[in-house]
């Protein structure tokens, strides 16, 4: 309907706007100044313990400095209360003592109908409340008390108990004179398909009533007492009063629990929330015998930035929560997400609570899990990647899902946490006596000791030791990936593949790999954390480093790109030779002679006179299946060294 001009602007003026808040929130006498309209408290929207939420009285406006919710006293109530626009300045005239503006007549005919289905159901309240002291519900009575459910929690949560009869409820409400097609539209009856009287829709069943955030009885929950009833819990049919998907089990008085800043608990039963609010965990709230849906979840956010999924540690309980996953990734902002608590396999929280009591579950809580590690843990349980087809599909499964975060942000830092994930799974292990570098022993391991301190430029060229050639070439790649990390993606698969001669090379491998999407300040911040302060200023210190064109210019991404491009093939190409060498020698029949061992020297000798060599001949050779390629000298020292080999062996 349409509001008349000025009804609004009359509202606002008769309504102080920190009255109306003040019913959600305590105010912060220190900060707040009354006599000025000037009102700080927590904020009613998010969990927090400063008083981060304004209220200008003289303006009629409020704003969260934490989760920027804001608006007037109707979007206020709208938003606490969880109603419609209408309902909310129903809610607010009525506190003002103004008359709402007549309706037309079918407006006013539905919510005529709604008022007198809501009090329909009050009457079914107190009937069912009844019916549990009877000698019919003994049964139900004991079950109740086995499960610890004394007086005082009966009463609180206004359990009771439906006769197993086919018309008790129906009979006591026409009994009171309520109209036939109130009783069936209120879901509490259901019509005879034989031609006779309607039936009870409850029977035989412990009631539980589901109440809106407005404190409206609107729906029933049963438990059937009968072990073979084929529902073992049966909820109202949706009616003008109740849609399941955008209702909540206790959220009036969870929304108010929250507010004081005890953490929302989703659960998946009614016994799982009496137990958790019986328990001291008052914020429990729990859906209504479906998955939770989008308007759920929204319901959720606007109770608890960052609700606890608390679901049965049973195979149904986990689908569910891995269908939750989906459904809220689309939906994250920043400050809304979600977290899982895992319950023991086989328990509900219900169970753990009588078997442990509440500290076993409040460590639940605090190890709940962040979305994006059970994200990961849904693509990766139970799997095997020992194929490269099979780490494809797992970075197809997760950059699939993570693509569906509308928020860039988001996205970006669900893409970071991945990959620092799969970075752990898939690190290559730790060459055999290399302890971890941890954060503390970041002093950077210098050249074997045939490296003498006084290196200069010439000292991959001139070094007697393979192994510290590759040391130094090591050195000299990781240095300039630090400077540039722009370079490090379109060399990633040949650095993954460096076969790292120091344990401290090959952890500040990893972490470049991991972290090549971070700018050059953050990426040597993240290195310092994780292997001290003094290991980015040792490797750039080292002399045969620092002369290099790309260090004494760091950013320049062109020089940067052809030193670990020459660096890179130099490694290469040594250890194919390295491996080719090994696999003739490997190839001998028989015992070398005196001869034989003498060209073997000189052939292996020569080879590594070319490895040295700073004049190394630019035509390049293939240098077989393993796909290096090697300079003209270096294929000359090979093959005077397999021509050793061919002459020793049988009909050579």
């Amino acid at each position: 309907m349409s509001l008349p001009p000025g009804f609004l602007d009359e509202l606002r003026t008769r309504l102080s706007l920190t009255s109306v808040v003040g019913r959600k929130v305590m105010w912060d006498q220190r900060k707040s100044n009354q006599a000025k309209g000037d009102m700080w408290a927590p904020c009613p929207f998010h969990q927090e313990k400063s008083a981060s939420f304004h209220v200008d009285d003289r303006k009629g406006f409020y704003y969260c400095f934490g989760c920027h919710a804001k608006g007037d006293a109707i979007s206020f109530v709208r938003e606490t209360e969880n109603v419609g626009f209408m309902e909310a300045v129903e809610i607010l005239a009525r506190e003002a003592g103004m008359p709402m503006p007549a309706r037309d007549p079918q407006a006013q005919q539905k919510a005529d109908k709604r008022t007198q289905l809501a009090e329909v159901m009050e009457q079914a309240v107190r009937f069912f409340r009844l019916q549990l002291n009877t000698g019919a519900a003994a049964e139900a009575r004991a079950y109740l008390e086995r499960r610890g459910l004394g007086a005082e929690t009966l009463e609180r949560w206004e359990i009771g108990f439906a006769p197993d009869q086919w018309q008790g409820l129906w009979d006591h409400l026409k009994a009171k004179n309520v109209e036939d097609q109130l009783i069936l539209d209120a879901g509490l009856a259901k019509p005879s398909s034989k031609g006779g009287k309607p039936y009870d829709t409850f029977r035989g069943r412990i009631i539980y009533p589901i109440r809106d955030a407005r404190g409206r009885a609107i729906a029933f929950g049963g438990r059937a007492m009968d072990p073979n009833d084929n529902a073992k819990y049966l909820n109202s049919p949706e009616t003008e009063l109740f849609d399941k998907g955008r209702s909540l089990y206790n959220q009036g008085p969870a929304r108010t629990a929250a507010g004081k800043g005890q953490p929302l608990i989703v659960a998946e039963g009614y016994m799982d929330v009496i137990a958790l609010a019986s328990a001291g965990f008052e914020a429990a709230v729990a859906p209504l015998g479906t998955a939770i849906t989008d308007n759920q979840l929204q319901m959720l956010w606007r109770i608890a930035p960052e609700p606890i999924i608390a679901l049965d540690g049973d195979t149904a309980g986990l689908r569910a929560a891995m269908r939750l996953i989906d459904l809220a990734l689309p939906l994250l902002e920043a400050g809304r997400s979600l977290r899982f608590a895992i319950m023991p396999p086989g328990k509900d929280p219900d169970d753990l609570l009588r078997e442990q009591g509440a500290p076993a579950l409040q460590k639940l809580l605090d190890e709940a899990l962040p979305m994006v590690r059970l994200l990961w843990q849904r693509e990766t349980e139970g799997k095997v990647f020992d194929s490269p087809e099979r780490k494809a599909a797992l970075d197809k499964a997760l950059r699939d899902r993570i693509m569906t975060i509308k928020d860039p942000s988001i996205r970006g830092h669900y893409g970071q946490e991945i990959k620092d994930l799969r970075w752990q799974l898939f690190r290559p292990a730790r060459p055999s006596g290399g302890g971890k570098s941890g954060k503390g022993q970041g002093r950077w391991k210098g050249a074997p000791a045939s490296a003498l301190a006084s290196t200069k430029a010439s000292v991959l060229a001139a070094s007697d030791d393979s192994r510290t050639a590759e040391h130094l070439r090591e050195a000299v790649i990781l240095a300039a990936l630090v400077t540039c990390p722009e370079v490090i993606e379109p060399f990633e698969s040949g650095i993954e593949q460096m076969r790292c001669t120091d344990p401290l090379h090959a952890d500040l491998r990893q972490l470049l790999l991991r972290d090549m999407d971070l700018d050059g300040d953050t990426l040597r911040t993240r290195i310092s954390d994780a292997l001290g302060a003094e290991t980015l200023e040792n490797l750039l210190a080292q002399r045969h480093v620092a002369i290099v064109p790309c260090i004494r210019s760091p950013g320049d991404v062109e020089k940067a790109r052809m030193t670990v491009a020459e660096e890179l093939a130099k490694l290469h190409s040594a250890r194919g030779l390295d491996a080719e060498i090994a696999e003739a020698v490997e190839d001998l029949n028989g015992v070398a002679d005196e001869g034989l061992t003498w060209r073997l020297s000189e052939a292996a000798q020569a080879a590594d006179r070319a490895r040295r060599s700073g004049q190394e001949d630019t035509a390049e050779y293939d240098l077989g299946d393993n796909g290096a390629r090697i300079s003209r000298e270096e294929r000359g020292a090979l093959d005077a060294l397999l021509d050793a080999i061919k002459h020793q062996k049988p009909g050579g």
